[in-house]
């Protein structure tokens, strides 16, 4: 690559210059933050996106920018999906296939954060159902419209240092639910089906990739109290980051999309595939305690990315 990009980096600085012309990509969660500005930054440079949200009246005021930016022949076309429901994850990868339209990326971005302990509407704790098993359905639905040269980015998060994945007890049906240990288990999870959705796909010259955006206030934290996030920043300022030290800062949303275009479309396919990328570059493997720097080592452990997978195959009733 002849640019470097980094934690400041922001997505019209990564795309400055690509023609996205002809390109098509699917975005989930284009209802607010990250969803809405990685959909216009797309939708600026000519790609043709097609942006998932549950509330669609809700997506369709928060996308205004997105048609407003469009250019070059970029366009922005709405489909409802509920994540938290795989009545409609699978009414929505219908349509898609239907439409026999090819996708070259999909950014896997919608999710949830923190919240009290409930269940989807197929039984499943929130976080892990709506995170983890949704995109888990939907990604596979639609893989056949993956072309050679498609790329899978499944927004994860430095979170998943709180907690591995508990193929034992996904739901917490023996008790003791924690809202990070679960988003924990969750983003675990979204990198480990990177991982192995990379390593089943990539022969066919499909690969996929696990992102972290950063520390971003956007509406992912609307069920975090003011205690919880300040628990939430001292971790952070406990820890020591990857390669150095220095103070916690938040991330604009332009930045915090940063690193999913990059993964998406700027970074080498081989060196992104299976891996786990923050700041606009490949993360390192650190184990240990603290939210900043790097990857846990369990997130890419290819043997508990194959359990997760036949775990949650049984989960949904599906094979793939």
């Amino acid at each position: 690559m002849s640019k470097i990009f980094g934690a400041r980096s922001t997505t019209d600085e990564v795309l400055d210059g690509v023609d996205l012309s002809g390109r098509r990509i699917l975005v989930t969660g284009v209802s607010a933050g990250l969803g809405v500005e990685t959909a216009r930054a797309l939708a600026a440079r000519g790609a043709h996106v097609v942006g998932a949200a549950r509330d669609l009246k809700k997506a369709q005021a928060a996308t205004e920018p997105v048609r407003a930016a469009a250019a070059n022949g970029g366009t922005l076309e709405l489909v409802a999906l509920d994540l938290a429901s795989l009545d409609s994850v699978r009414s929505c990868a219908d349509e898609l296939v239907a439409d026999g339209l090819d996708f070259d990326v999909v950014i896997a971005n919608a999710g949830v954060m923190a919240p009290p302990f409930g269940k989807t509407s197929d039984g499943f704790e929130t976080q892990f159902g709506t995170n983890h098993l949704g995109h888990f359905v939907l990604v596979n639905r639609i893989a056949p419209l993956l072309k050679p040269g498609a790329r899978v980015v499944s927004l994860a998060s430095a979170g998943h240092r709180f907690s591995d994945v508990d193929l034992e007890d996904p739901n917490f049906d023996r008790g003791g639910y924690e809202p990070f240990v679960a988003y924990g288990r969750s983003k675990t999870a979204n990198v480990l089906f990177a991982v192995e959705f990379d390593r089943r796909h990539r022969d066919a010259g499909v690969r996929a990739t696990a992102v972290h955006p950063g520390g971003i206030q956007t509406e992912l934290s609307r069920h975090m109290t003011e205690e919880m996030l300040q628990g939430l920043l001292d971790s952070v300022a406990r820890s020591t980051p990857a390669g150095g030290t220095g103070q916690f800062e938040w991330k604009s949303i332009p930045q915090g999309a940063a690193t999913s275009v990059w993964a998406g479309i700027v970074a080498p396919a081989d060196a992104v595939g299976g891996r786990y990328c923050e700041d606009c570059r490949v993360a390192e493997v650190v184990d240990g305690e603290g939210l900043r720097g790097g990857v846990r080592s369990y997130a890419l452990d290819p043997e508990r990315a194959t359990a997760l997978w036949a775990r949650s195959e049984e989960m949904v009733g599906e094979r793939f």
